[in-house]
């Protein structure tokens, strides 16, 4: 598949410098690219490498044009256009509609036209299936769940009873969805658990990266709107809710009943506790310990940054002394003032 510069930024936006005519097969990088092949360049740490670029174009904005040694595509979002080309130059494995000869499919179910089953996969009873849906190799979708048309569950997904999922989801392998929460009353003999009696509600164009898992509510339901994307190994407690077209990395855990707004970015190895609630447009950074509400849209950040040991070391006995020093402080200051107030003059009652 081959398209021309010129074609590309029609298709998508942006200016060409240079040869639109220029014929572009697939997509590098800065470093790696050779003719024939289009980059990028969104991030200015990597401004060094335009120079150097065997590209035959490049994906930049406009105030890197004057460095780039070759064709361009002009655009004030390099990287957003660079995914659209991207997927334009590799598109989707046509899906191959049936249901595998050791696919097992519960006659009450529905499957709409265009459906594909893999190999191992189970379907429970009740299940509604929308059209192109592809649900891969050893997955299992138990009673009553929902599934929109155009979502694709890759492989190895558990989707557990009454869960739904809308159109175009993107489920990555290992994904379970629908889980109980982790719900328990403790007594004298021990704990007892709480029947989790809500589901999962996915909207639509939602991703749901590698072994992440997302549990049902405990009464209400856990619910992970419209445009939202989850990486690898995230922990959605029961109850939680997340905002449309939210981003979350890796490893975050987010604690029962808290509620992310919409058009968040939360980094890798974030904790959120429960019962919290985050306003729309707040960016976490990574390793950030979440532990009271965000009102208000910004970017927040907790932890201490790596350094080298010996002086992480040192200024962490210091942090231990904080609270000593604060007193120590507190109690100079005061004798301070104390001192200003016998030496301060005494004024007779006309300088008064």
């Amino acid at each position: 598949m081959e398209f021309s510069l010129g074609d590309l930024a029609e298709r998508f936006g942006g200016e060409v410098h240079g040869d639109g005519a220029c014929m572009i097969h697939a997509v590098a990088t800065l470093e790696q690219a050779g003719p024939g092949e289009i980059t990028f360049l969104a991030n200015p740490h990597y401004r060094g490498l335009l120079a150097g670029t065997n590209a035959s174009a490049v994906i930049l904005a406009p105030r890197f044009v004057g460095d780039c040694p070759t064709h361009a595509l002009v655009t004030d979002n390099p990287y957003s256009v660079y995914a659209r080309v991207a997927q334009l130059l590799y598109p989707s494995r046509r899906l191959v509609p049936g249901v595998h000869r050791s696919a097992c499919v519960e006659a009450s179910s529905v499957l709409k036209e265009g459906v594909s089953i893999g190999a191992n996969a189970v379907i429970g009873a009740q299940v509604r299936v929308g059209r192109d849906v592809r649900i891969g190799p050893g997955c299992v979708v138990e009673d009553g769940v929902e599934i929109g048309a155009g979502s694709t569950l890759v492989a190895n997904v558990t989707v557990c009873h009454g869960s739904r999922i809308g159109e175009r989801a993107l489920i990555h392998p290992g994904v379970v969805i629908g889980a109980d929460g982790f719900g328990f009353a403790r007594d004298r003999e021990g704990w007892i658990k709480i029947p989790q009696l809500g589901c999962v509600i996915i909207g639509d164009d939602v991703e749901v990266g590698a072994n992440t898992t997302i549990d049902r509510g405990a009464l209400e339901d856990t619910v992970i709107e419209e445009g939202v994307k989850l990486d690898n190994q995230i922990q959605v407690a029961h109850n939680v809710r997340i905002g449309a077209h939210t981003a979350i990395a890796g490893c975050t855990g987010i604690a029962g009943s808290t509620r992310i707004g919409r058009r968040c970015a939360i980094g890798g190895g974030v904790g959120i506790l429960g019962h919290l609630e985050i306003a729309d447009d707040v960016q976490i950074t990574a390793r950030t310990l979440v532990t009271h509400s965000i009102t208000a849209s910004g970017s927040y950040s907790s932890g201490t940054p790596l350094e080298a040991t010996a002086a992480w070391r040192k200024n962490h006995v210091r942090m231990k002394q904080l609270d000593d020093m604060a007193k120590r402080l507190s109690e100079l200051e005061r004798l301070v003032m104390a001192k200003m107030d016998e030496d301060e003059p005494q004024r007779t009652p006309d300088e008064q």
